[in-house]
């Protein structure tokens, strides 16, 4: 049974993620922010990681790095709802940012059941590609 971090500070967004991937055979672990998303790092062992970009006090993409640096080889998926209200200005893209600062996947809020299942699924699959393949090296 695969276990995944999910660090958000929206108690919706967590239940309703923890509710559906639990339905599918996972084991969840939720954190309603950065500070405690690391200390689940610390305490427990992960497959994956659901890391929203935008919390209280990990401003902007600290959280994406730190947890990156802090436990890289567990896939990161970022996570944003994150939109401007004026739509004629060009908006920097922070799902790309996510990618560069070491997120396997990104998803923007809101996703479909469908789509976020299909993207732990992935990352899930490449990081047991990746295992097996550094194993038969040895």
């Amino acid at each position: 049974m695969a276990r995944v971090l999910i660090v958000d500070d929206d108690p919706m967004v967590c239940a309703a993620i923890e509710i559906y991937l639990e339905h599918h055979g996972f084991e969840v672990t939720i954190a309603d922010g950065g500070d405690a998303g690391l200390r689940a790092l610390e305490d427990s062992s992960f497959d994956l990681m659901l890391v929203d970009i935008f919390m209280p006090h990990m401003r902007g993409f600290e959280s994406i790095r730190i947890f990156h640096e802090r436990a890289p080889a567990i896939p990161l998926i970022a996570m944003s709802g994150y939109a401007f209200a004026n739509l004629d200005s060009p908006a920097p893209d922070f799902l790309r940012m996510a990618l560069e600062l070491g997120a396997a996947r990104c998803l923007r809020k809101p996703f479909t059941p469908g789509a976020l299942l299909a993207v732990v699924n992935e990352c899930l699959a490449e990081a047991r590609s990746r295992f097996s393949g550094a194993v038969q090296s040895n």
